[in-house]
C-alpha cells in the first residue's frame, strides 16, 4: 500500500509511543492544570502542527536523500539505528520518575505567566519543530516501513506522518481533556509504567537492530 511495509506494526508501535508518558504529555498536562482544558488543547494542537513540518520534511528530503546517495542511506541507517536503540535502552533501565518528580517536570515546562490560547499554540510548534531530538525520531523511526525498491516513497512517508500526527492527535488531546489523571494512575501503579518503558524500550531496540540490517 502506497509503498508502505509492516502497517500494522507502524500502528502498534505509534500507540506504544503515544501512551508512555514522555516530556510532550509533561507540558501538555502543566498547561491544563495551569490554564484549563484549552490551554491543554491548543497546546497539544501546536506540538501536532510540529510534527507536520517534521513529516513534510521526511517526505520530501529524505526521500531525495535515499534515491540520490547510497552513502546517505548507509549513514541515515546506522545513525538512525543507534538512535533507536539507544531510546530504548534508556526506557528499559531508566527508573519511572514519582508523581512529585512528574508534577515539578511538568510545572516547569508550564512555568511563567497565563498565555494567549495563539500564544500556546506557537510555543507547543516551536518547542517540536525546534527540537534535534524529535528531528532525529522522525528520520529513523519511518524509514523502516517503506519499502526502499518503491516508487512513492514520498507518498508513504506522507501517509505514515499523517498516521502519525491523528494518532498522537488524539492522544495528546485526550490528555488535555482529562488533565492529569492520567498521569496520576501512571505514577500511582509504578510497577505497570516500569513494564510499559521495557515493553516499548524492547520494541524500539529491535527497531534498531533490524534498520542496522536492511539493505538498500
Amino acid at each position: 500500500m502506497f509503498g508502505i511495509s509492516h502497517f500494522g506494526f507502524f500502528v502498534v508501535a505509534v500507540f506504544l509511543l503515544n501512551v508512555t508518558p514522555g516530556p510532550d504529555t509533561a507540558y501538555i498536562v502543566g498547561r491544563s492544570v495551569a490554564q484549563g482544558r484549552g490551554a491543554g488543547l491548543m497546546s497539544a494542537l501546536g506540538i501536532s502542527a510540529g510534527c507536520c513540518v517534521h513529516s513534510l520534511a521526511c517526505a520530501f528530503g529524505l526521500t531525495a536523500l535515499l534515491a540520490a546517495s547510497a552513502t546517505a542511506f548507509t549513514v541515515i541507517k546506522f545513525v538512525g539505528a543507534l538512535y533507536l536503540m539507544y531510546l530504548g535502552v534508556r526506557l528499559i533501565f531508566t527508573k519511572p520518575a514519582t508523581a512529585e518528580e512528574a508534577g515539578a517536570a511538568g510545572a516547569a515546562r508550564a512555568a511563567g505567566a497565563p498565555k494567549s490560547l495563539r500564544q500556546l499554540f506557537l510555543q507547543g510548534f516551536w518547542t517540536n519543530v525546534l527540537n534535534p531530538k524529535v528531528v532525529l525520531f522522525f528520520v529513523s523511526f519511518f524509514p523502516q516501513f517503506v519499502t526502499t525498491g518503491s516508487d512513492h516513497k514520498a507518498l508513504a512517508f506522507l501517509t505514515l506522518g499523517a498516521v502519525f500526527v491523528l494518532m498522537s492527535m488524539v492522544w495528546n488531546s485526550f490528555v488535555a481533556y482529562i488533565a492529569g489523571s492520567v498521569t496520576q494512575r501512571f505514577s500511582g501503579k509504578p510497577a505497570m509504567k516500569r513494564w510499559l518503558d521495557r515493553g516499548v524500550g524492547s520494541a524500539f531496540v529491535g527497531l534498531g537492530l533490524k534498520l542496522a540490517t536492511a539493505s538498500r
